[in-house]
């Protein structure tokens, strides 16, 4: 399913669903500690509401270029697939077992278990 996002009356298109919510959770896990708007509230308030006002999108685009710097110093395959099971590899809609690059740890979930989304 694809998601709009909205800022004042203008919807922009940004995909799907599952990819948009996996976004904002490596945001939340990987640079805020796990508490979603504690670095980036104008994003979160994005993420929570759908919408932004105009006034409102150029805070928006500044916590997104120091995101997109950030995020730049992890690797792809430490994609947040769900807020709730952030150790969770993805691979073809199903959570499995993985070993955390980040805590070093191994995590295991269950086969078949799907996202809360």
């Amino acid at each position: 399913m694809s998601v709009n996002l909205r800022v004042g009356p203008i919807a922009y298109p940004v995909g799907r669903t599952d990819f948009l919510g996996s976004f904002f959770d490596t945001v939340a896990v990987r640079l805020e500690g796990g508490e979603r708007g504690s670095r980036f509230p104008t994003i979160a308030a994005l993420y929570r509401d759908g919408e932004l006002s105009p006034d409102a999108a150029e805070l928006a685009r500044a916590e997104l270029v120091n995101v997109e710097r950030e995020l730049r110093q992890y690797p792809p395959a430490d994609v947040v697939w769900d807020i709730n099971k952030p150790d969770a590899v993805r691979r073809g809609g199903v959570t499995s077992p993985t070993r955390s690059r980040l805590s070093g740890t191994t995590s295991w979930r269950p086969m078949g278990a799907s996202s809360s989304r």
